[in-house]
């Protein structure tokens, strides 16, 4: 014991020379004194970091996990897909400049049926080769569970196939199950030896749709699969990997060079259109998601960083207001400005240092939280979350330059005041009447004057305050826009453009008139045949792959609704074109698009711009299917049908479409609504409770610091008041009054403020693919309301608990 109290001796003599200088000390009981005023700032601070490290650490997670995958899987460059083309043609397309590898596949749409479930589902069939076994392939194939599926006879009737891992999860498969599949107009049954993932189906789906429920991957033997599809010694997919370029130009340059290479070799054999990663689904949906994770991770972090920035200027004035004659003898004991102003800094840098370290955990626990959500949806043999030590140090450093700027003009008028002027009393403010007193001088009350006269003698820091406040109610109604969103989509996709209850797809078009037979199953009401087609759209210098839509003029199933919720016709001649679309072609209404067809003979064709749509979903591009059947010189053919079934009849009609060798894939409005609904009710309860927590930190922030200045600026007045025999509600009424004024303002300042940012966010986030409605519920606003005034009131309960404890003697000796 002795030895160790010696040790603890000689530790204290080696510190205590180390004092606290003493401008550190008072430095250190300022903040003591501000307290709660200082805890509410760091929260404020903490939020913007908290946002800023969730977004951009679960970003950081996805494109680590992305490229580590990408680099070890070989994931191509250039991806084209044909309609047949014979083996004997790879030694050609290794021959193109610019190629280092490329290995061709052979790929088929397929629709699976599962145990248990009416409705089938969609799925891709891809060939596995032995140079995918061997762990040497583009693309490579990651065995995750199970062992690979051995090589098959072709022809058999029952092949062994792995299962894509989210599709298995979904659906609880595993190694050893068997499904059904309908290739080529003949049934097959796939038996599961294996769960997989590759780099080119990260995110799984048909049309970018966030269902991993509804389309599944299986990897087969490629001769198996070959014979089933009736391309031995052909495929109809080549992976193309670029190679180092000695000339070192760009990527995009040498990849332009091998797409046109491989578009003017391919075209004979039924290519369509040869693209980078840029057009590849799975990589453009993970693209997309990572772009609109940036944006939010920016703007959410700047509505925080302001708020903190006033509320760090209005507590800085304050203090430094009541300190004028501790700054005057500072710098008559010879303490320089800058050191002065150091000194106030100390103190806002330790508060941002604080909110900084609380933000850092919070964010990465939500970023954490995010990153499994994604992995729902994108699927990585891996996806790590971390702390990125350069987004913890940029979030420091944004969270401390804040909180100087904040400080700034505060600090600098304390500098600049002279040290004899310092030790008077600051010069009474000049109060004069306000022009609604001049015009009417009764029109106020004693009370309600005191607090507008109050408030409009110093604008700058009421109309910030107000700014505060409607800035949680934006917040508030930011994170429950997407649940408006989605339902607004909801209402205008299942109910009033798809009225269809299912989407039946044909294995090869069929004469139109062949929906009588559909028309005869038991359950089905009515039948809409449509005929789709890839086309690439070329106007002039301008060009674009899309699926042309081709349906009857009025059509009543699957109708075209701009996002105002218009219904359009079907032009009887020329193109409907999504605005979208239309400005990247740079095409107006009555320009002639040239139509090139990607698939079947491949014809060229030109067509009028006829009408212009302002929709949500993609780019589109409709015409009359009557016209469109013109144009490619064909009979009246259709590759889909749109059904409504009679109530009740759901279920036995797709159990008559599973029988159906013609029918390659169907569409069940009602389930992808469910599943929808599913995932997107607790993706937005989650978005919703995070956005109304920052709001209340914002809240809190604003309302409480304005209120505790307010207190410290005018206890000698109140409490002289409280002398004179008002009660102390009165008093209350006084000083909470400005903060009710405030909350009254900022309700409907927040409600233009929180439509402006939704119109904002809404616009960053918008793509080629998707666009959000902005449709905002009067719930919404109805719950940022509550959100507002519930905080605002609750916090100024607790500054009417410091006002109801005023020492009246103490306060009344203070000298101001």
């Amino acid at each position: 014991m002795v030895t160790v109290l010696l040790r603890v001796r000689s530790l204290f003599s080696l510190i205590a020379p180390l004092e606290i200088a003493p401008l550190e000390r008072k430095m250190l009981r300022d903040l003591r004194r501000m307290g709660p005023q200082a805890f509410t700032i760091a929260l404020v601070i903490a939020s913007a970091v908290a946002g800023f490290m969730a977004c951009l650490s679960a970003v950081d997670a996805l494109e680590r996990s992305r490229e580590r995958f990408y680099r070890e899987a070989r994931f191509g460059d250039v991806f084209v897909d044909l309609v047949r083309a014979p083996r004997s043609l790879l030694p050609r397309i290794l021959e193109i400049p610019g190629i280092a590898q490329a290995e061709t596949r052979i790929q088929r749409g397929a629709r699976i049926d599962l145990p248990g479930r009416a409705d089938p589902l969609s799925a891709r069939l891809i060939g596995l080769g032995a140079s995918t076994r061997a762990g040497q392939s583009l693309n490579q194939v990651l065995l995750r569970q199970g062992h690979w599926p051995a090589a098959q006879t072709p022809g058999a009737d029952r092949l062994e196939a792995l299962v894509s891992e989210g599709f298995a999860q979904a659906h609880g498969l595993r190694p050893g199950d068997q499904v059904r599949a309908m290739v080529q107009g003949r049934e097959r049954t796939l038996m599961l030896t294996g769960i997989a993932l590759s780099p080119d189906t990260i995110f799984a789906g048909m049309g970018g749709a966030p269902d991993p429920r509804g389309f599944g991957i299986f990897w087969i033997d490629e001769a198996a699969l070959a014979a089933a599809c009736d391309l031995e010694g052909a495929f109809n997919h080549i992976v193309v990997r670029l190679a180092p370029d000695p000339d070192r130009r760009s990527i995009a340059a040498q990849e332009a060079q091998v797409i046109d290479g491989l578009q003017r070799l391919l075209r004979p054999w039924g290519a369509r259109l040869a693209h980078g990663r840029e057009h590849q689904g799975s990589h453009a949906m993970l693209e997309n998601e990572i772009r609109e994770q940036q944006v939010i991770g920016t703007v959410l972090p700047a509505i925080f960083a302001t708020v903190a920035a006033f509320l760090v200027h209005v507590v800085m004035s304050r203090q430094i207001a009541t300190q004028r004659e501790q700054i005057a003898a500072l710098k008559a004991l010879g303490f320089s400005n800058q050191r002065i102003a150091l000194h106030h800094l100390q103190g806002v840098l330790l508060i941002a240092l604080g909110g900084a370290l609380i933000g850092l955990a919070v964010g990465h626990l939500l970023g954490a939280g995010l990153a499994g959500l994604y992995g729902e949806f994108f699927r990585f043999p891996a996806l790590e979350h971390r702390l990125p030590a350069g987004l913890a140090a940029l979030s420091v450093v944004m969270a401390c330059a804040v909180a100087c700027m904040g400080a700034l003009l505060a600090v600098r008028a304390a500098t600049r005041v002279p040290p004899a002027l310092a030790m008077q009393p600051a010069a009474p403010g000049r109060y004069r009447h306000l022009w609604i007193e001049r015009l009417s001088p009764g029109l106020l009350r004693p009370g309600p004057g005191m607090v507008i006269r109050n408030m409009a003698r110093r604008p700058w820091r009421s109309s910030l305050a107000v700014f505060g406040v409607a800035c949680a109610f934006s917040l508030v109604v930011l994170g429950n826009f997407v649940r408006d969103a989605i339902e607004a989509i909801e209402i205008m996709g299942f109910e009033r453009s798809l009225r269809a209850d299912l989407m039946v797809w044909m294995i090869e078009p069929r004469q139109a008139r062949s929906d009588r037979e559909l028309l005869r199953l038991p359950g089905v009401g009515l039948s809409e045949a449509w005929r789709e087609r890839p086309v690439q759209l070329r106007n002039g210098a301008a060009t674009q792959r899309v699926r042309l839509q081709g349906g009857p003029e009025q059509p009543e199933l699957r109708r075209v609704i701009d996002i105002d919720g218009q219904v359009h016709a079907l032009p009887a001649e020329g193109l409907m074109l999504s605005d979208r679309l239309a400005a990247r072609l740079q095409a107006r209404v009555g320009d002639r698009i040239r139509l090139e067809v990607l698939e079947g003979r491949m014809p060229v064709i030109h067509a009028p711009v006829a009408a212009l749509v302002r929709d949500s979903m993609g780019l589109n591009a409709w015409m009359s299917r009557d016209a469109l059947n013109r144009l490619l010189g064909e009979d009246s053919l259709a590759s889909t049908q749109a059904l409504w079934i009679l109530p009740g009849s759901l279920d036995p009609v797709l159990r008559a479409l599973r029988s159906l060798p013609v029918v390659a894939g169907v569409f069940s409005k009602a389930t992808l609504q469910a599943n929808m609904n599913e995932v997107s009710a607790r993706n937005v309860r989650i978005m919703s409770t995070v956005m109304t927590v920052f709001a209340v930190v914002i809240g809190v922030g604003v309302v409480y610091n304005q209120a505790r200045v307010l207190l410290a600026e005018r206890h000698h007045e109140l409490a002289s008041l409280r002398v004179l025999g008002l009660s102390r509600a009165e008093v209350s009424a006084l000083l909470l009054g400005e903060i009710l004024i405030g909350l009254l303002l900022a309700l409907p300042l927040g409600a233009a403020a929180g439509l402006g940012l939704v119109h904002a966010v809404a616009g960053l986030l918008a793509t080629d693919q998707f666009l959000f409605p902005v449709s905002i519920q009067p719930r919404t606003y109805l719950l940022a309301a509550t959100t507002v005034v519930v905080t605002t009131l609750l916090t100024a309960a607790l500054v009417r608990r410091r006002i109801d404890r005023l020492d009246l003697v103490a306060v009344l000796k203070t000298r101001e």
